[in-house]
């Protein structure tokens, strides 16, 4: 019996008691670290846009309480984080959006991204035109009208631009108006404006992504105002060329001449001349 428990209290059996000690707190540290590294869902999403040259999107994003929330925020405490507000100058593509937060103790979730879709056409400030379009969130959203993802966690809605011209002012210069609608991945324009719809549980961590074409040819904003011809539209004279309106009014011989934005006076557009 002596001799056994000198061979227990033995340096070797020491060591080999403080190593297996040792093994089994590692062991214990590494499963407490691996239980606490369980993480939650990222409490973002992006949004990014395919958009054609020139062209750039605002979005402005709106929050509502909680779902069984009671509190109410002051306007000024619940003002919608706007992304590409300076779109002429300092446009990205790509915006990190917070799906939930705290505002002075006030639970609040994403309910909606209001969109503006704006593109310049000429140089003056004015010379530019812009739609509108929307996504809807929220989990009261019929599973019929959500987006789906891809495998890459990639959800892509689509939208067609359409410049439409018309003139303006003393010199019948020409403006455009920008007319978005949603369209599918073919590029056919349906009736309403670009939009998209998603659960809030399906955004974290996810991409979505706004694709918009823009129709290949422009067409009048105002109807029975321009003829069309071989090589592109012949602007009606109206009453004369003070006459604001000049509708055709079915005289489709007498045409006047206006004023492109970089200033040339024209006959056709938008080739300028015959």
């Amino acid at each position: 019996m002596k001799s056994l428990e000198k061979d227990l209290h033995s340096p070797a059996q020491t060591a080999l008691k403080t190593r297996l000690t040792q093994r089994g707190a590692t062991l214990g540290c590494c499963l407490v670290l691996i239980a606490s590294c369980k993480t939650e869902p990222p409490n973002t999403f992006k949004l990014t846009a395919d958009l054609p040259p020139g062209f750039a999107y605002v979005a402005a994003v709106h929050y509502v309480p909680e779902k069984g929330q009671t509190c109410t925020l002051d306007r000024r405490d619940d003002l919608a984080p706007v992304f590409n507000s300076k779109w002429r100058t300092d446009y990205k593509p790509d915006a990190e959006i917070t799906i939930r937060k705290i505002v002075k103790g006030c639970p609040l979730v994403i309910s909606r991204i209001a969109l503006e879709i704006n593109a310049s056409y000429y140089k003056a400030r004015g010379d530019f035109g812009g739609d509108e379009g929307k996504v809807f969130l929220g989990n009261d959203i019929e599973e019929q009208y959500k987006g789906t993802f891809n495998e890459a966690g990639e959800s892509t809605f689509y939208g067609q631009c359409e410049w439409w011209f018309r003139t303006a002012g003393a010199q019948r210069r020409i403006v455009k108006i920008l007319d978005c609608k949603t369209s599918d991945a073919q590029g056919k324009r349906g009736k309403g404006k670009t939009y998209s719809a998603y659960g809030v549980d399906q955004l974290p961590g996810k991409t979505l992504r706004m694709k918009i074409t823009l129709a290949a040819e422009e067409r009048p904003a105002i109807k029975d105002t321009w003829v069309k011809v071989p090589n592109g539209w012949k602007r009606c004279m109206g009453d004369n060329f003070e006459d604001q309106y000049a509708f055709c009014y079915g005289n489709y011989t007498d045409f006047s001449t206006f004023t492109m934005p970089d200033g040339r006076q024209c006959t056709v557009y938008p080739r300028c001349t015959e």
